[in-house]
């Protein structure tokens, strides 16, 4: 597709009519440009089953276009400047080394559970100021966020939303709590007492919530059961790993690009726009297909294959370029990096031990269960 049709319209698919950005100089083109492509939920949103009348659907700070946009994300930037990165990066090594010490040797184990999803969780747990005893409930949240009605995860439309509203009330009653009690350095206290956000709608703070929650989870997680897999195929990557652990940096960096955590993001167009000869008339969704992208032969040499030493491993776009690209992208691949680290100064193996369970979405590109033995 990228050769043959790098920029294609579907007219009547299971979304509706949308048009499909498959390689990575376009893509980022797109992103660059948000005048005429827009990110605004009021226009469409992000995501290609996105849609402003769903009751699912809510505005949030990464679906708006400039000045808003700007304003908002502001607010919460400090939590990821490089000093409070540093800070958690302590705590992601002492948490990292107590997951893996619980870990049994030479039985199977789910490595997604007990791993992924633990240390993801035990990370936004911190940076939303939610309790750590029960910083799972984010992880079923978002679950349910992400899920669609029959695929496991809930049964009906309206069990996902009674969940979801479920989660609002939560952290409705965190935030009135730090109203009450201001100056905290969570991402709830940030929002509360920012000046563009204290005032925001009920809506939005809900939408911003489940921004928080869902990507402050699914990248790092579906990184770390990715690189499993990754490195269960690659073998010989494996074995390049264990002689030079300096290789878990740009593990990171190549585990993002060939895992690619969410398979897109769209925008909506304000104009008629030409891209790569096809005229995308005003009013058309726009689905940048990162999976793609990360795939491109033109940026990646052997783009398939999962390399330790890639050496432009960064210019993937799983975290998005341009004024939306993911503001928590260090701390992303801090997890993973540190994970890796740790992992080899206490384990000699780790094997797929059985057939890793795919998330069922149109928009994580994730695994469910990761079975996997470890040895030392």
């Amino acid at each position: 597709m990228r050769r043959e049709a790098p920029v294609h319209h579907c007219r009547d698919g299971v979304f509706g009519s949308y048009w499909s950005i498959t390689r990575h100089a376009e893509i980022s083109a797109i992103e660059l440009d948000t005048e005429r492509f827009s990110s605004d939920h009021f226009n469409g949103g992000i995501t290609i089953r996105s849609s402003a009348t769903d009751e699912e659907f809510l505005p949030s700070f990464i679906a708006m276009d400039p000045p808003a946009h700007t304003a908002q994300r502001r607010v919460v930037a400090p939590a990821f400047a490089p000093r409070q990165v540093s800070l958690i990066a302590d705590q992601v090594r002492a948490w990292s080394q107590e997951i893996l010490d619980g870990l049994p040797i030479g039985e199977t184990f789910d490595w997604a559970d007990r791993v992924s999803m633990e240390l993801t969780a035990r990370t936004l747990a911190w940076l939303l100021g939610y309790p750590q005893e029960r910083a799972r409930d984010l992880i079923h949240w978002s679950n349910v966020m992400v899920s669609m009605p029959g695929a496991g995860v809930v049964a009906t439309q309206e069990e996902k939303l009674r969940i979801m509203r479920e989660c609002f009330g939560t952290f409705e009653a965190m935030w009135q709590r730090r109203l009450a009690e201001p100056g905290g350095d969570d991402l709830i206290s940030m929002l509360a007492g920012g000046a563009e956000t204290r005032d925001m709608s009920r809506p939005l703070f809900y939408g911003n919530i489940v921004l928080l929650i869902v990507g402050g989870n699914d990248t790092t997680r579906n990184s770390l059961s990715g690189s499993v897999v990754a490195l269960d195929r690659y073998p010989r990557e494996f074995a390049r790993l264990r002689a030079d652990p300096s290789l878990t940096r740009n593990l990171a960096s190549e585990i993002i690009r060939w895992q690619t955590p969410l398979a897109h993001m769209r925008r909506t167009t304000t104009c008629d726009v030409e891209v790569d000869g096809q005229m995308i008339p005003a009013g058309e969704k726009v689905v940048l297909w990162y999976l793609s992208a990360n795939r491109d032969e033109t940026v990646f040499e052997d783009a398939g294959r999962f390399m330790l030493d890639r050496p432009n491993a960064r210019r993937h776009l799983s975290f998005g370029t341009g004024i939306h690209r993911c503001i928590g992208a260090r701390l992303a691949e801090l997890q993973v990096e540190i994970l890796w680290q740790e992992f080899l100064a206490r384990f000699r193996t780790i094997e797929l031990a059985g057939e890793p369970q795919r998330t069922f979405s149109t928009f994580v590109n994730g695994y469910t269960t990761v079975p996997v033995r470890i040895s030392r």
